[in-house]
């Protein structure tokens, strides 16, 4: 086929040898099979920021770390030149994911090198050594939503503890290789400690998941693994083999918010009564 505009850098500086055909094109990146040292791999072209659909960006990048100060006042000031780091942090933000969650073990598409903002990483396959299909394209068993569901807990608990919550995860961005999940698009991966969004994008992703394996697996339906997650997580007791049931209970220790409101109401209206009566003493 014909090379693309953003893969002839790599065609030219020798990093891949033919492009074979488009894989996949979607709002944020197109996707294509090369050819690269004589294996079949994936380039991941990233689309700029104005042809991008991703919306509500600023919350997935909060509590990422920008690499100077300079860059950082950029950002703040929406200029060119901080447009240009915020694009740089977008596309970068996949590969540092990648890289650190292929170390801790999770089943990501494995990164080859980053070149011109083009990721060239790992072809995932299923058995029959074609593209693997995402789990919204297949049909699945009772049996296999439990275990895959059971599965990608461990997998969103590994990543957690990694620092990192992917952020939109759902049944299109989940691969099924010749052994079970793989866990791909990860541009907009959120850091878990340092965003104030991080446990409603936790859950987001968990309830996904549960409706996904839910469809097959009803009894799915009923757990509750996001806050159950969340509570070790937040207690400096989640680890990457913690047992987890589904099942959370609720403090119930915690503040009653509407009687604190109700309090604050009735404080509100006898200061008001006060009020009125020392204007009403001065009036006299």
């Amino acid at each position: 086929m014909k090379v693309p505009k953003g893969l002839q850098p790599l065609i030219d500086d020798g990093m891949i040898d033919s492009v074979v055909r488009s894989l996949k094109s979607g709002k944020e990146a197109s996707v294509y099979i090369v050819a690269s040292d004589a294996e079949l791999r994936c380039a991941k072209v990233y689309k700029e920021a104005e042809r991008r659909g991703f919306h509500k960006l600023a919350q997935y990048q909060e509590g990422r770390k920008t690499r100077s100060s300079r860059d950082a006042r950029a950002k703040g000031k929406r200029g060119r030149h901080g447009r240009e780091v915020q694009e740089a942090e977008w596309k970068n933000a996949e590969v540092d994911a990648l890289y650190r969650l292929v170390g801790v073990g999770v089943r990501v598409p494995t990164p080859h090198l980053v070149h011109e903002g083009v990721l060239l990483m790992e072809l995932v396959r299923d058995a029959q050594g074609n593209p693997a299909p995402r789990l919204n394209e297949v049909h699945i068993t009772e049996q296999q939503a439990l275990d895959w569901h059971t599965f990608m807990m461990r997998q969103i608990t590994r990543m957690l503890c990694a620092g990192l919550i992917h952020g939109d995860l759902s049944e299109f961005n989940v691969l099924l290789d010749a052994t079970g999940p793989v866990i791909i698009d990860l541009p907009q991966a959120v850091n878990a400690a340092g965003n104030n969004n991080a446990f409603a994008m936790l859950e987001r992703d968990v309830n996904n998941m549960r409706a996904s394996f839910g469809r097959a697996a009803p009894d799915l339906l009923e757990t509750q693994y996001a806050r159950e997650i969340w509570k070790l997580y937040e207690a400096g007791e989640l680890t990457p083999e913690h047992l987890l049931t589904g099942r959370f209970v609720p403090d119930s220790t915690a503040p009653d918010v509407d009687a604190v409101l109700n309090q604050i109401e009735e404080e509100r209206r006898e200061a008001e009564a006060r009020q009125r009566r020392r204007q009403a003493a001065d009036a006299a």
